[in-house]
């Protein structure tokens, strides 16, 4: 085909060496077109393997689809039910501000996050309400913050609070901060101990040592109930915090959504 005998030329021309022969209704390689084949075959095949590999989207049409998320998101909610997805699933780690920025060019479909923006075609949709919870080390000492729980002494339930080790998720204390201003109306002024961007260090850090933090409880709630740490008070106002599904509505498609909302239940 003229195709095909035009890419031969302007390789042939490339390599400097003529690799065929060409005779009437045939083409015979040359030995330097043998000699090329054996050193460029097992490239080619490699690239066909990667080639197939990309394509395959298991039995279902669903193409790959890349989701950011919180590393303890993962683990406390998504890990164990990954398998049960009929795509191809590409996680991705890091600060919400740059999941979202990923997500707005392009580079992610979905991000699970509880922040919420107004950028434009970004969808947020409500997938779980988590509870914000004081929790400490199992052997930890309570007994006089909660008489002034008890007593509505909150005064001295705070300078109680202010006093005792803190871990951290983030120096900006986002998360003890909402906490903090819904329970006694003010900001907090404690000075953390550990600042550690990771729930999943810091639980076992209070596990095996000392100290208190705040957490949403599904990532807590299995090491309360196997009785690793314990829950040291929820607030007198519940303190909520919402996670939403976010995504491009002109990047993704029905069944996407539909799949990645079924491993979110």
């Amino acid at each position: 085909q003229p195709n095909v005998s035009q890419h031969l030329s302007a390789l042939e021309a490339h390599v400097g060496k003529q690799l065929f022969e060409r005779k009437p209704r045939r083409m015979v390689p040359t030995d330097y077109g043998k000699l090329f084949y054996t050193q460029v075959i097992d490239a080619i095949e490699k690239l066909e393997y990667i080639e197939a590999e990309f394509r395959y989207t298991r039995s279902s049409n669903i193409p790959l689809t890349c989701i950011g998320t919180s590393k303890e998101f993962f683990y406390s909610i998504l890990a164990s039910n990954i398998s049960q997805a009929p795509a191809n699933l590409v996680f991705e780690f890091c600060p919400t501000k740059e999941l979202m920025q990923k997500l707005n060019s392009g580079k992610l479909y979905f991000v699970i996050t509880s922040n919420r923006n107004d950028e434009k075609d970004i969808v947020y949709e409500p997938i779980r309400t988590a509870n914000l919870l004081l929790v400490g080390n199992k052997e930890f000492d309570t007994t006089e913050f909660d008489l002034f729980i008890t007593n509505s002494e909150f005064d001295k339930a705070e300078k109680w609070l202010r006093d005792k080790d803190w871990y951290a998720y983030s120096s900006d204390l986002a998360i003890i901060r909402r906490f903090w201003l819904e329970n006694f109306k003010k900001r907090p002024t404690i000075k953390p101990r550990f600042v550690i961007p990771d729930y999943n260090s810091i639980l076992k850090g209070i596990r095996f040592g000392s100290g208190i933090t705040i957490a949403s409880d599904y990532l807590v709630q299995d090491d309360i109930d196997q009785h690793h740490i314990k829950e040291i008070w929820k607030g007198h106002h519940p303190t909520q915090n919402t996670i939403y599904l976010a995504y491009n509505k002109n990047n993704v498609t029905t069944d996407q959504i539909e799949m990645v909302k079924k491993l979110l239940r």
